[in-house]
C-alpha cells in the first residue's frame, strides 16, 4: 500500500444541520498536523455556506475555526457552480478561500484516486 501524502476532504452536508462540518475541520486539522497536504472542497449548495464569511454567532464559531485551519496550511475550495445556485458571490468568501469550476473538482477526484491519495467525503 502506498503511503498517503495528501488528504482530499470533501463537505456537501448542511452546515447547521449535521456534524459533517465539524468533523471535517477536525480532520483537515488531523491531517495537517501529521504533515499531509489536506484540501477541502466545499461543494453542494449547502456544503458552500461554509466558505460565507459572517458566521460569527451561535455555536460552533465556524468562521474561526476554518481560519485556524486555513493557519495551519488547509487548502480551502469553494465549487462555483453550487456557490451560483445560492447566490454566493466570490468577494463574500472567508479569505484565501478560492472559488473554483465543477470540472476542477471532477478533475481533483480522479488526480487523488489515480495517485492512491485518501479521498473523505461527509
Amino acid at each position: 500500500m502506498p503511503e498517503v501524502k495528501k488528504v482530499l476532504l470533501l463537505l456537501k452536508n448542511m452546515v447547521y444541520e449535521s456534524t459533517s462540518p465539524l468533523e471535517t475541520l477536525r480532520f483537515a486539522k488531523y491531517y495537517r498536523k501529521k504533515g499531509l497536504s489536506v484540501m477541502v472542497i466545499l461543494w453542494g449548495p449547502m456544503g458552500v455556506v461554509l466558505a460565507k464569511a459572517g458566521k460569527h454567532r451561535g455555536t460552533p464559531m465556524y468562521d474561526a475555526k476554518v481560519v485556524e485551519c486555513i493557519e495551519l496550511g488547509v487548502d480551502f475550495k469553494c465549487c462555483q457552480l453550487a456557490a451560483d445556485i445560492i447566490g454566493l458571490e466570490g468577494d463574500e468568501l472567508i479569505p484565501r478561500i478560492e472559488m473554483i469550476e465543477s470540472h476542477v473538482v471532477a478533475e481533483l477526484f480522479l488526480e487523488y484516486q489515480s495517485e492512491g491519495e485518501l479521498i473523505i467525503s461527509l
